[in-house]
Formats: structure tokens, C-alpha cells, sequence
């Protein structure tokens, strides 16, 4: 028999190496290298076991459905998100960043649920009890069917849920969750891994749906080992600024169902609401017509949103004009400004400032919303308002040509259910094209407006 062969191992990717490290050489991750003993020259063999007659092996059309059905939250936008509601016996992440407002949405995923005589288990390792029940009367989410517990130690919350029998588990977060079978301290990759996997044996044993709140990293992906995003059968993403109330939910990944849709909410003092026409949250109240604004109608997930974009035309006599941008790409607005230079004949561009933004904090990272930022700096430039009627959608390519988009259907239907009865798309050809029509659609605004006034 060989020596055993002291062998050093990544716990989080699999590398190996002779000597310990710190730091691991292929996935860059600290302290997760360990010792791990490797026997080698020995030929392991693993017995075969019978299975049992419920895990017997059947023909695919003879297996059940049932079990997974969605049963709906009671928030509409989360079971969009969802595909429809929560399925019973899968695990979902939830993460964001801190203050985001992802316990005040597991609060009342957990109140509505419990509305409908389901009974939950809020489970809450960072947070007392009595803090959780002052955000819960505050939110109104106090029903009979939701009972909450403060722990941290893995065994103990096992305990509850047979204490309990819930039919969905929420643990407030996995990485403060500890279990005595795996050593280190909460948080660590070691136990999260134990922690997660536990829970989610725990979920498709007793077919219990649980909900896993997940931290964060500074660069913004879920902290813990890449494993746990591969264990559980859902990750949903919070997004938010903490200087706006809007927030989305996406999923990054889903077994039941697509991973393309978005849910809206806004914070509010009660606590945290759908939205499920957000369209008027991307708009300027303004009623006057003011240069340097075009509406684009934006695609989230399946969702088309109309967001207006906004632009500033300053000279300067600065020998490096500033390109300040909010809400948009920075280098896209430059391409944009040098097509607008060299296609479109605003050559004047070169001796401004240009600054552009979007209303209401949300971010445009499509390159749909090309045609509406080249509207709104061409407005701001010649200091012609682009009427209130008018959106517009299109790729601009560095020949000045407008290329299609995606959904374009679904944009123009979105556009003209709001109002927007001139639409400027990949039928301009051009941005020359395009830019020059909005400015003409402008002048015959000012001449019926004059017309109506006398």
C-alpha cells in the first residue's frame, strides 16, 4: 500500500498543489486552500445499492407534474419574476446590497403567504426578534400563520421546522447560519457550503419551499463559494439605488421558469410595493416642451419601459470639452457624438459640453436607446423641444446608419399604448435622417401650437 501523500486542495474551484498557499493560484480566492490527505496508487471502488421503490428509476411521461406547479405568492411581481409563484421543495437565493430592502421583501412574501392559511417560518440570524416585529406591524404583516425565530445555530432551525412543520422556510441570511458538523466561523466557505446544502436536502426531502437571503461582495456577486448559486434552484437578484425608492428583481438563474423577466417595486414608509405599470416612473412631469429630452421605450427582461433621456448643450472654451453622462455608457455617448459630428452635421459638438442623463435613476446599458440620446443632443444643440408625441429606438452604427433592435414590435405597441404617436426607428435609415424629422416634427408643433394660441 502507497504512503499517503500530504496534498493541498482549493475547496472552492478543486486546484491542488504540494505546498499551502494563502491564496488560491486559479480562482483568487484566500483562505480556502486546505490539507487534505490523498491516498494514492490505490484504486477505489464504490458499491452499487439498490434503489428503493420510490426512487426507481420510470419512464419519463409516467412521472408526475404536481409537485411542480407554482402556488402564487400574493405579490404579483415577485411571481413574475418567479415564473408564476414558488414551487414546492425548491430553494431560492435572494441577494443585493446591504440596505437594499431584501428583508422587507421576504417579510411580505412571508405576510402574504401566511394571508392565504399557509403556515411560515421566518427564520432571522441577524436580527432579533422584536426588531423583526416592529418592521412587521410597521409594514403590516402580522398574521397567526407567520412565526418567526432568531438563531444562528443550523441544528437548532432544523429543530424549528419539525416544531413548526411550516410550508415555506425563510432563513435571514445563509451566511451568518452555522453549523457544529463543519469547521470555521459563519460565513466562511466551509460552512455555507454545509449550511446551503443541509437546508436544500431539508427542502427536496420534505418538498418545503426555502427562501436563502445571500450577502454580497464589493464587485457585487454573492459572496460564499461559487457552489452555492449551483445548489439552489433559483438566484434572484435586488437591484437598487439608495437615493431613489425604485428597486427591480432579476433572476440570474431559474429551473421553473424564464430568467428574462424583472419585477418593480418602490420603497415607501410602509414598507415595499409592486409596481406593475412602471411607465410613469422614467418621465418628467414637465408639461413645457424643453429642448434637449426624447423618450425611449427601454427593454427589461420581457418588459418594455418608456424612459426619457436627457441632454445639456454647453459651450466652452476649454481646450478638452467634459462629456458627463448619468444613467448611460459613457463610451456610447461618445461614439454618438462623433456620428452626430461626422454624419449627422453638428460639427459644433467638438466645442461644447455635453451632458446626458436619464429621469427617475435607472440605468440604460442597451444599445436601443442610441437614436433617442442622439435626438436629445441634436435638440439640445440647435435648441429646438422635440415634441411630447415623439419616442424613438434604434442602433446607430459608426456610418450613421440606424440598425434594428430587438422586440421592436413590443416597443412600438408600448409606445403607442402611452401616447406616442410619431415613432423614430430603423424606417428613419439614418441618424441625419432621424434627427432632422424630429426637428421637423418639432417645427410643426410650434406652428399648431401658434395656431391654437391665436
Amino acid at each position: 500500500m502507497a504512503r499517503p501523500t500530504s496534498t493541498f486542495r482549493c475547496t472552492e474551484c478543486g486546484w491542488s498543489t504540494a505546498k499551502w498557499a494563502g491564496r488560491c493560484a486559479e480562482c483568487q480566492q484566500w483562505g480556502t486552500v486546505v490539507d487534505v490527505a490523498e491516498q494514492t496508487g490505490i484504486v477505489r471502488t464504490l458499491q452499487a445499492v439498490a434503489p428503493s421503490a420510490t426512487r426507481a428509476a420510470r419512464p419519463i411521461g409516467e412521472v408526475e407534474t404536481e409537485d411542480a406547479a407554482h402556488r402564487p405568492t400574493g405579490i404579483g411581481e415577485f411571481d413574475r419574476v418567479l415564473g408564476g409563484g414558488i414551487v414546492a421543495g425548491a430553494a431560492i437565493l435572494l441577494s443585493g446590497e446591504p440596505g437594499v430592502g431584501k428583508s422587507t421583501l421576504l417579510l411580505e412574501v412571508a405576510a402574504r403567504v401566511a394571508a392565504t392559511g399557509r403556515r411560515v417560518l421566518y427564520v432571522s440570524a441577524e436580527e432579533s426578534t422584536a426588531q423583526v416585529r416592529l418592521r412587521a406591524g410597521r409594514t403590516d404583516a402580522l398574521h397567526d400563520e407567520l412565526y418567526l425565530a432568531a438563531e444562528t445555530d443550523l441544528a437548532t432551525i432544523l429543530g424549528q421546522v419539525d416544531q413548526v412543520r411550516p410550508e415555506l422556510l425563510i432563513v435571514d441570511s445563509v451566511q451568518t447560519v452555522s453549523s457544529s458538523l463543519s469547521d470555521g466561523l459563519p460565513g466562511q466557505p466551509s460552512q455555507v457550503r454545509e449550511v446551503a446544502s443541509t437546508l436544500i436536502r431539508v427542502a427536496k426531502d420534505r418538498q418545503l419551499p426555502v427562501l436563502l437571503v445571500g450577502h454580497v461582495t464589493k464587485d457585487g456577486s454573492i459572496a460564499g463559494p461559487r457552489l452555492l448559486e449551483h445548489l439552489v434552484d433559483v438566484v434572484c437578484q435586488f437591484e437598487g439605488d439608495r437615493q431613489t425608492a425604485l428597486r427591480f428583481v432579476r433572476a440570474l438563474k431559474n429551473r421553473f421558469g424564464p430568467t428574462d423577466e424583472v419585477g418593480c417595486f418602490e420603497m415607501t414608509g410602509e414598507g415595499i410595493a409592486e409596481v406593475p405599470d412602471p411607465s410613469g416612473l422614467f418621465l418628467s412631469r414637465s408639461r413645457t416642451a424643453v429642448s434637449g429630452t426624447c423618450v425611449t421605450v427601454a427593454l427589461e427582461g420581457r418588459r418594455a419601459l418608456p424612459v426619457e433621456v436627457q441632454a445639456l448643450v454647453v459651450a466652452t472654451k476649454a481646450p478638452q470639452p467634459r462629456r458627463v453622462v448619468n444613467g448611460v455608457d459613457t463610451s456610447r455617448v461618445a461614439m454618438i457624438i462623433a456620428v452626430l459630428e461626422r454624419r449627422a452635421g453638428l460639427r459644433q459638438l467638438g466645442e461644447h459640453d455635453v451632458y446626458v442623463s436619464t429621469v427617475g435613476g435607472v440605468r440604460l446599458i442597451e444599445p436601443g436607446a442610441d437614436l433617442a440620446i442622439a435626438v436629445a443632443i441634436a435638440s439640445a444643440m440647435r435648441d429646438r423641444a422635440v415634441p411630447h408625441d415623439l419616442a424613438a429606438f434604434g442602433e446607430i452604427s459608426l456610418a450613421g446608419e440606424v440598425r434594428p433592435v430587438a422586440a421592436a414590435k413590443q416597443r412600438g405597441a408600448e409606445a403607442r399604448r402611452l401616447g406616442y404617436t410619431t415613432i423614430l426607428d430603423v424606417e428613419a435609415g439614418s441618424v441625419r435622417a432621424a434627427v432632422d424629422r424630429a426637428m421637423l416634427e418639432s417645427a410643426g408643433a410650434r406652428e399648431r401650437e401658434l395656431d391654437a394660441a391665436f
